[in-house]
Order: C-alpha cells, then sequence, then structure tokens
C-alpha cells in the first residue's frame, strides 16, 4: 500500500518552503537575501519564521526521500533506480540550467546587481554564469542524486545486513542518534554556498533509508507524537530566543547542537504525528501531491520576479508586496509547471518528464 502520509509531507513542506522564500527574500534579521528590508519596522518580528522552519524542512525532505528510495528499491531494480533517479534529479539541476533556469540566474544577478561589474564580459560568458546562477533551489536535488547513488554503492557493501538491524531501534536509540548527526553537521559542509551540507543531510537520508522505512520503527514514533511534538515546539521557543538576529543558515548556529536537536526532535514529530494522522489521500492532497515538484523547481522565479520589478524599485508598498510574492511563487509553481510538463524536450530537460503526463 502506498504511503500517504510521505506525499502529504513532502506536499506540506514545500508549501512551507515558498512562504520561506518570501520572507527571506524581504529579511531583516540573521541573514541577507534578496531585496533585503523593505519595511520601515524597527525589528521585523515575523521573520521569526525562518528560524522556525529553516532547521528543519530540509532534513525531513531528505529523510523521505530515503524512505521512498527504499520503497521504490524493493519493486525496481538497481539499475532502473539509477535512471530514474538521474532523469527526475541529474538532468533538471544540470541540463535544465542551460534549458530554463537561466531566467532564474538573469532574475537573481539582476537583483544583486551582478551585470553591473560584468558589462565588457562576452554575452556567452554572461549566458553561462546566469546558468549557474539558475540553480537556485536545485541545489536539493543535485546532492539528493549523489546521495542515491552513493546508496547503490553502499547497499553492494552492506547486503541487506545494516537495513534487517535497523528494525530493532527503538525510541530512546532514536532520540541518541542526535548526537551522530551533530557531528555529521560538523563535516562536508562547503564554503560560502553553505546550503550544501553532505555530512548532515546524507545522514538524514540514509535514516531515512535504513531506519524510518520499517514500519515497525514508525509504528514506535506514532505511539511517541505527542511528547515529540512537546520537546519539539519547547526546543523552537527556546532556538528562537537564543538565536533570533543571528545568522541561521551558517556556522556557528547551523552546526550547534540547539539547531541539530531541535531540527531532529521536529522531525521524529513530524513523522510520528503525519503517519499516525495523515496516512490518508483526498481529491485536495492528491492534487497537491502531484504537483509538489513542479511547484518547488518553479516558485522562486515567481517571487524573485516580483522581487526585482516592484519591491526593489520600491513603486508598491511592503504590504502590497509580501502577499504579491506569496501569489507570485505558487502561480509560477503551478503555471509553469502545467506549461512545461506538456512542452518536448523541456519537460525532460526541466522536470526530468520522459513523456507527458495527463496528471501533472
Amino acid at each position: 500500500m502506498r504511503k500517504y502520509y510521505l506525499d502529504n509531507i513532502r506536499w506540506c513542506t514545500v508549501v512551507l518552503v515558498v512562504i520561506y522564500h518570501v520572507i527571506y527574500m524581504y529579511n531583516a534579521e540573521g541573514i541577507l537575501g534578496g531585496v533585503g528590508k523593505i519595511t520601515n519596522l524597527p525589528v521585523q518580528y515575523y521573520d521569526l519564521y525562518q528560524y522556525i522552519v529553516y532547521p528543519w524542512f530540509m532534513p525531513i525532505l531528505f529523510v523521505v526521500s530515503g524512505i521512498c528510495s527504499r520503497i521504490y528499491l524493493e519493486r525496481h531494480t538497481e539499475k532502473e533506480f539509477i535512471r530514474s533517479r538521474t532523469l527526475k534529479l541529474l538532468v533538471p539541476s544540470t541540463i535544465g540550467l542551460f534549458a530554463f533556469q537561466f531566467i532564474q540566474g538573469y532574475i537573481s544577478m539582476s537583483i544583486s546587481n551582478a551585470f553591473e561589474i560584468m558589462a565588457e564580459v562576452p554575452g556567452f560568458i554572461k549566458y553561462l554564469i546566469m546558468a549557474i546562477s539558475g540553480i537556485g533551489v536545485l541545489w536539493y536535488i543535485q546532492i539528493l542524486w549523489i546521495f542515491s547513488m552513493m546508496l547503490v554503492l553502499i547497499r553492494k557493501i552492506e547486503k541487506g545486513r545494516l537495513y534487517s538491524v535497523c528494525v530493532t531501534v527503538t525510541v530512546p536509540i532514536l532520540i541518541l542518534l542526535v548526537l551522530p548527526l551533530w557531528g555529521a553537521a560538523q563535516i562536508l559542509n562547503t564554503p560560502v554556498i553553505v546550503v550544501y551540507r553532505f555530512g548532515f543531510y546524507g545522514l538524514q537520508f540514509l535514516l531515512g533509508y535504513f531506519v524510518f522505512s520499517h514500519d515497525e520503527v514508525i509504528e514506535r514514533l506514532k505511539k511517541m507524537f505527542i511528547p515529540m511534538m512537546v520537546a519539539a515546539s519547547a526546543l523552537c521557543v527556546f532556538f528562537c530566543i537564543r538565536y533570533f538576529g543571528e545568522n541561521f543558515a551558517d556556522a556557528p548556529v547551523n552546526r550547534s547542537l540547539l539547531f541539530t536537536v531541535f531540527s531532529w526532535f521536529t522531525c521524529l514529530a513530524i513523522l510520528g504525528g503525519m503517519a499516525k494522522y495523515a496516512d490518508h489521500e483526498t481529491g485536495f492532497t492528491k492534487w497537491m501531491g502531484q504537483r509538489s515538484f513542479g511547484l518547488y523547481v518553479f516558485h522562486y522565479l515567481g517571487i524573485s520576479t516580483v522581487a526585482l520589478y516592484f519591491a526593489k524599485s520600491g513603486i508598491l508598498p511592503a504590504a502590497v508586496i509580501y502577499p504579491l510574492s506569496l501569489i507570485a511563487g505558487f502561480a509560477a509553481g503551478y503555471l509553469l509547471n502545467a506549461i512545461i510538463s506538456r512542452l518536448p524536450f523541456f519537460r525532460w530537460a526541466v522536470l526530468g518528464i520522459r513523456k507527458d503526463r495527463s496528471n501533472v
């Protein structure tokens, strides 16, 4: 049977990512993002939203991706897994950059005034730079492809032995896993582009595959949902009080023990809670789930376009810019997904769809 709670976690998290990027684009606390502050408020307390969701919303996606990899490999060969992940993840984050995402690169570079210092740069070189700058949110699927290929090698080594042992993992052990996660948070972090955290996210992915793909483990989490949620909520408050105003996306904050503990307890609460209360499908959740990938791929283009042409110029007040950016994020996500998924070549290059599908 399909595990609908995984689909629901995924699309709900993508919705939170869209909201996050609206706040991020105009935030005044913690991290320089996009246009920056566009209000006259001495403190934008709603920027707290970033601190509430950032520590855990990408980790939970990597955990879910690990679980889904296990489910796929139970029914398909490793060669089929490699082909499917390469089509869905690698092609859009490489070829897709040159086929479409260079537009995102142009918008992002325009926001940062990058073209002012590139007046003498040849057009072809500008295009290459725009394509690379268009990676944006696609960093997630880039490193997810790397993790998927690593998983194939790991499977050849462990031959199912580690997976079989992990069915016995209890809740106390799940809690103690925060320690190796904290250790993983310290390693394989790229400088400057801080989202590439191969140690931290890689371990989350592997835990999804080896541990949380077991129904027995999820059943244990379902019973512990309330205390996990209480603990996660308390840690959220503590984290926001401790770090509000600091750069939550870079060291030392994103490598702190508090960051890791808050992230992990929230992931455990989400897995248990969604498995317990959201393991079902409705017409709405099916529609959202089928379009979550397209929403993720395209939403930032809508938000950043509003930021460039309306927020940066100051022609509209902040009270209009915020809701307009949110609407643009969802509109771009759903409309571009509907259009590009029906265009030959582009549906393959940008969305990893080999053939047209009526349900996208």
